[in-house]
């Protein structure tokens, strides 16, 4: 199994949370990857990156996205079939992105959003969650969710035990 990670905005492919997230994939013998968009600012260029990368994938794999690799991440699903999709304070419904009518490709979506969120507001989370019926965990924690780093590390082992298991 493979997982692709795609980072926020202003953060870097390899920055702390993929970091730690990818450590937990490769315990669980996944491969990983995680696709470099700073040369990016728009996003939907980004998610064309991403539907290129994925387009040669034979095997099964998972998605990863974080703010503004959230959107990434969340829209590239809607045209692929992951068998997973995870997302932290993903960038929905935010005003300037092309696509603002999001759905999850399928039951194995999950999304993590800090409560204290000053870059976008959780409440966009519980929007698109009770929209498509996903699993939602509001956490204490803000955008970047580092003082809750062990929360999302926990949710995210108990996120692949599940999508690897399916």
């Amino acid at each position: 199994m493979k997982i692709y990670f795609s980072h926020g905005k202003e953060s870097g492919p390899w920055g702390n949370k993929i970091r730690r997230l990818a450590a937990i994939a490769r315990e669980r013998a996944c491969e990983v990857e995680s696709v470099d968009y700073t040369d990016l600012e728009d996003p939907d260029l980004r998610v064309e990156r991403l539907l290129d990368v994925l387009k040669d994938e034979d095997d099964s794999f998972i998605l990863v996205g974080s703010s503004m690799g959230g959107y990434v991440a969340l829209l590239a699903s809607e045209q692929v079939h992951a068998r997973a999709v995870f997302l932290l304070a993903p960038a929905i419904y935010i005003l300037g992105y092309k696509q603002q009518n999001h759905f999850a490709n399928h039951e194995n979506t999950e999304i993590i959003h800090g409560w204290f969120d000053e870059v976008i507001p959780p409440e966009h989370s519980i929007q698109f969650a009770k929209e498509a019926g996903c699993t939602l965990h509001l956490i204490s924690g803000d955008h970047r969710l580092s003082s809750s780093i062990e929360t999302v590390e926990n949710l995210f082992r108990l996120f692949l035990d599940k999508a690897l298991s399916a």
